[in-house]
């Protein structure tokens, strides 16, 4: 029951196991595969292959974790974990990269810290008064 009670509050889009999908999916919340997709994948929240999922796509998210298998490139800004069981065939552009023993990549991995933010600092240039001039007349 208490599985049964985790899917019932899921707030995201699910594939479920024996699912198979195809094309591009554009999603806001998050994502969890357990089926098959097949496409493009961009979503603005977590993204989870699980351990039965696998995924032919080029995945974007805020943070992904691949239990299951992905075929093509992965790119996120926040954090990839690659679980024991996860098997990852392409390259990685992440800001956090974590492969948990037994976990594999099959590709090159990048990863570049987030840019800062900068702060404008207030230029402290005060305007200054010009002498009058007399008008040409």
């Amino acid at each position: 029951m208490k599985d049964h009670k985790k899917v019932a509050g899921w707030q995201g889009t699910l594939i479920g196991q024996g699912s198979v999908a195809e094309g591009k999916l554009e999603c806001e919340a998050s994502l969890r595969i357990e089926g098959s997709f097949r496409g493009e994948i961009d979503c603005q929240g977590q993204v989870v292959i699980g351990e039965t999922g696998e995924a032919h796509s080029n995945i974007k998210g805020a943070d992904i974790i691949v239990a299951g298998k992905v075929v093509g490139d992965i790119a996120s800004q926040g954090r990839l974990t690659i679980t024991s069981s996860g098997l990852v065939e392409g390259n990685v552009h992440v800001a956090k990269l974590v492969i948990v023993e037994g976990g594999l990549l099959n590709g090159s991995s990048q990863m570049e810290q987030p840019a800062a933010v900068t702060v404008p600092v207030p230029s402290s240039n005060k305007k200054s008064k010009k002498a009058a001039q007399p008008e040409a007349g």
